[in-house]
């Protein structure tokens, strides 16, 4: 797949953007709930899910190289997400002893982000 100069534009664009929410975002949760647990980066990347479940069929994934889902999917999401965070929250409260917690962070991370893409393709109309 060639997505050109402009692809990585829009890339770049919704990269930028999404990084700068998943800042705002966690400092949000920080400040709401605390930082004993990552709540920050759960959410996002719960959101995250949730936001790709739709995009990807009202986009027409994975056949797509649109404007939209180079901006909004492979910038805007992946900016916003992040897999990186998460794996370092959790080996710290693992290292800390507060096993626990990183299980816990591990499994609900996967199971709330495989139901919110789940239920974003759902309420898209994506189907099953």
């Amino acid at each position: 797949m060639s997505v050109g100069i402009v692809g990585l534009g829009l890339v770049a664009m919704g990269g930028a953007l999404g990084g700068m929410s998943r800042l705002a975002m966690s400092e949000l949760a920080g400040r709401w709930l605390g930082r004993a647990f990552p709540w920050g980066t759960l959410a996002v990347n719960v959101l995250g899910c949730l936001a790709i479940g739709a995009l990807a069929p009202a986009l027409d994934w994975p056949m797509t190289t649109s404007p939209a889902w180079l901006v909004l999917a492979v910038g805007g999401l992946g900016g916003f997400t992040t897999v990186s965070s998460f794996s370092l929250q959790t080996l710290s409260l693992w290292q800390e002893g507060r096993h626990g917690l990183a299980v816990t962070n591990v499994l609900v991370t996967l199971l709330a982000g495989l139901a919110a893409a789940a239920l974003g393709w759902w309420l898209v109309g994506g189907g099953a």
